[in-house]
């Protein structure tokens, strides 16, 4: 038996297109309005014009500078800063105060950044920065100084995380490798003028310019963001605020804070400023036992409020870019942290001179990252350079083991080139790997997921370099008359071998530079490790998926137009025919 034909929503929706079109034709000012992407819940609108960009970019770069500068700049200045304090028991607080902070609030800013307004966010991040830089250069005391280091720790996780997210929202994909080259190129120069502008003010002004200096350029990165960058509203951030604090992660975030405070605390005392058999150590190492682990298990059965959602770390891409990234800084920490020490003490030359011989390695990474990215921008695939990148890297790593201490400068120059041009070619894979593959709504999560894997990785490998250097030299030196031990775990890198007798300096030459080769030796296995992880990566074309991603949005702009103006009698009425549909 046959039964009348009812026309459905699919047969209402196009003929609503068809009428759509002809209106649009003869009022286009109606339908023009931009709708909500479904993709990535940001409205459709235009890019921002060149120079606008141009502008955006140059003052989140600013940012990321006077991020990078912190880091390097203030280790000229610590001893000048111990004597004026009189605090040289503080003195491993001065580094790790911003260290903690920075890797403990690095995944929250990535879920702030999810859900909250990007430009706001990244303002009030420098905000913190400069309120901190502030305070470290007007304190008074040693425990001032101390506090406004964690502060701007806290607002340099927020910058990290904000530059990328800011880059996404103003660049397509498609251009984007060769800025992600240029960003790390500016973490390169930052690395190398660091030092050396730190040295100058401590030298010729006074420590307290090291910081103060941070205060005009980030105003005007905070000025130009609230002029020019203008983010579209997200669904996300019309909900209202009771809705965003709770995906704001609570229980996670009170579990991995003081997870990965006491994880960090336990690496740097342990074994130095106390054995690791101490009380103090072993009550650290229980309680990040038990809290980050608690994280994981938050993250696994609260997934709508995670603050690292399991779904993210299903993308093979995701998984395998953490990994890499984190085997790849704890690579670039071991030598960047352990040459300068191998010159210091086997070559006999002073801390500035030291720092300005690891620039071949610098330099190199500098140019690879800016080549790196516009090769990967040119070819459309990231992943080919990638593998390139870390096998040079771990070439350069293994020659780098052979210095020997009558090494010439030829090949202390040439094995630093090698390494820092695999460091450069690679240094952006996983950051180009996650933003590929990610909605453009989890990116800054995934993004952040990226920048604390690299942090703990080269805050956890520092700690174990050390503790290898300072068993290696006491397995290597116990043998010698009248050795004593306490110069080996109190000493610095010179102090040890211009206090030996002249008839053992020989002796203690050879024990150092083996100890230091067996650090660069971990540098060697951790860049072999790496290499599983950017092999892993899927070989995706930056090209390619930005056109999917365009062609994604207009279909989704369009359907959305089309079941936004159909009228709700006639949606409500196809729904109930294709419910009767369904049951017959």
């Amino acid at each position: 038996m046959s039964r009348p034909t009812t026309r459905g929503a699919t047969d209402l929706a196009a003929e609503d297109s068809a009428d759509l079109e002809k209106q649009k034709s003869s009022n286009p000012s109606r339908h023009d309005t931009p709708k909500t992407n479904q993709l990535d819940g940001t409205n459709s609108s235009q890019q921002p014009s060149t120079s606008t960009t141009a502008l955006i970019l140059i003052s989140v770069f600013l940012s990321l500078l006077l991020v990078g500068l912190d880091r390097t700049i203030v280790s000229t200045a610590i001893p000048r800063i111990a004597d004026e304090f009189h605090s040289l028991d503080d003195v491993g607080w001065y580094g790790s105060a911003y260290l903690l902070t920075c890797c403990a609030f690095q995944l929250l800013f990535g879920k702030i950044y999810a859900f909250y307004s990007v430009r706001i966010t990244l303002v009030t991040s420098i905000l913190l920065f400069e309120i901190g830089s502030a305070l470290c250069g007007a304190a008074p005391s040693s425990s001032s100084f101390i506090a406004g280091r964690a502060i701007a720790g806290v607002g340099a996780a927020g910058i990290f995380a904000g530059t990328v997210v800011s880059i996404v929202h103003v660049v397509p994909l498609a251009k984007r490798p060769k800025i992600q080259g240029c960003m790390g190129a500016v973490m390169g120069v930052a690395t190398i003028v660091g030092p050396l502008v730190g040295g100058a003010f401590t030298t010729h002004v006074t420590w307290r310019w090291c910081f103060y200096i941070n205060l005009p350029f980030g105003a005007v990165a905070i000025a130009v963001i609230l002029v020019f960058f203008k983010v579209p509203n997200r669904d996300s951030s019309k909900q209202p605020w009771v809705e965003k604090i709770k995906q704001l992660d609570g229980p996670g975030t009170a579990l991995l804070v003081p997870g990965v405070i006491c994880l960090l605390l336990a690496l740097q005392w342990g074994g130095q400023t106390y054995a690791w058999s101490n009380g103090r150590i072993i009550a650290l190492l229980t309680l990040q036992g038990v809290l980050l682990p608690g994280f994981v298990a938050a993250q696994i059965w609260l997934p709508k409020t995670a603050t690292v959602p399991p779904r993210i770390l299903k993308y093979r891409s995701v998984a395998a870019g953490l990994w890499a990234t984190t085997c790849i800084a704890a690579s670039q920490y071991i030598f960047i942290y352990y040459l300068p020490i191998w010159f210091q003490a086997i070559k006999g030359v002073p801390a500035v001179d030291s720092g300005i011989r690891i620039l071949p390695l610098m330099l190199a990474f500098v140019l690879a990252s800016i080549l790196g990215g516009a090769i990967n921008q040119k070819i459309g695939y990231y992943t080919p350079l990638g593998i390139a990148g870390v096998c040079i890297m771990a070439t350069g790593s293994g020659l780098l083991t052979t210095l020997e201490i009558d090494t010439g400068k030829g090949k202390w120059i040439g094995y630093q080139v090698v390494y820092g041009l695999g460091m450069g070619f690679c240094f952006q894979t996983s950051n180009l790997a996650t933003q590929t593959v990610l909605p453009k709504r989890d990116v800054p999560i995934g993004m952040a997921l990226m920048f604390f894997g690299g942090l703990i990785g080269g805050a956890v490998f520092v700690s174990v370099g050390e503790n290898v250097l300072g068993n290696q030299l006491l397995e290597r030196l116990s043998g010698l008359p009248g050795f004593n031990r306490g110069l080996v775990t109190s000493g610095g890198a010179t102090s040890l071998i211009n206090l030996v007798p002249a008839d053992q300096k020989e002796m203690v030459l050879v024990a150092y530079n083996e100890a230091l080769r067996r650090v660069y030796q971990i540098g060697v296995i951790v860049s072999c490790l790496a290499v599983l992880g950017i092999g892993s990566l899927e070989w995706k074309s930056v090209l390619k998926q930005s056109e999917k991603n365009d062609r994604a949005e207009r279909d989704s702009a369009v359907k959305e137009k089309v079941e936004g103006d159909l009228p709700d009698k006639v949606q409500s009425q196809s729904a109930q025919q294709d419910v009767k549909d369904s049951r017959v």
